[in-house]
């Protein structure tokens, strides 16, 4: 890590690339990764993706670090990001199905009923997640999630129908 921080400090020189600093800053948010220094490894991580937002390895550290400290819905968001710049890349579409399974277990985690009635209540008087719920696609959609979950897999390839679903998770409505 010595040499990734040393390496940044060079980097001050502008004939330098940015790919050159990119690969430094994911380099070393790895490296904090593994130390378990999960804040400077994502500060190095969105560091990695502000320089050269179409290195998909920023992604990859920023998504893995929000993983391991079971963020998984923000994890989800970094891996489809990078897929929209590089959306053949087999090791970010790796990193989604990954999370999208851990999301899928961590659903049935129990809640107090003080605290579905709280939450009902929100989810209740947002307008987002009551057109997403009265949408006859995501009505089909949530059907094949609770009785078909094979055939959901297909639904969740479509980035608009992950972005709902995830709203309606943040929003903690369980839906398995």
């Amino acid at each position: 890590m010595i040499f990734h921080t040393s390496g940044l400090r060079l980097l001050v020189l502008p004939e330098l690339s940015f790919t050159i600093a990119s690969m430094t800053y994911s380099n070393r948010a790895a490296c904090y990764t593994w130390l378990g220094a999960w804040a400077e490894g994502l500060k190095d991580a969105q560091k990695c993706i502000e320089l050269d937002p179409s290195f998909s390895k920023g992604y990859i550290r920023k998504g893995t670090i929000l993983f391991f400290i079971e963020d998984y819905d923000k994890a989800l968001e970094a891996y489809q990001e990078g897929l929209k710049h590089n959306p053949n890349d087999q090791d970010l579409m790796d990193k989604v199905q990954s999370c999208v399974e851990q999301i899928k277990r961590t659903m049935g985690k129990s809640t107090l009923p003080a605290e579905l009635h709280e939450r009902w209540g929100k989810v209740i008087q947002d307008t987002e997640i009551q057109n997403i719920l009265s949408d006859p696609i995501m009505q089909s959609v949530l059907h094949d999630l609770q009785e078909n979950p094979s055939l959901a897999l297909h639904h969740l390839k479509d980035p608009q129908v992950m972005y709902k679903i995830q709203k309606l998770r943040i929003a903690g409505l369980h839906l398995v």
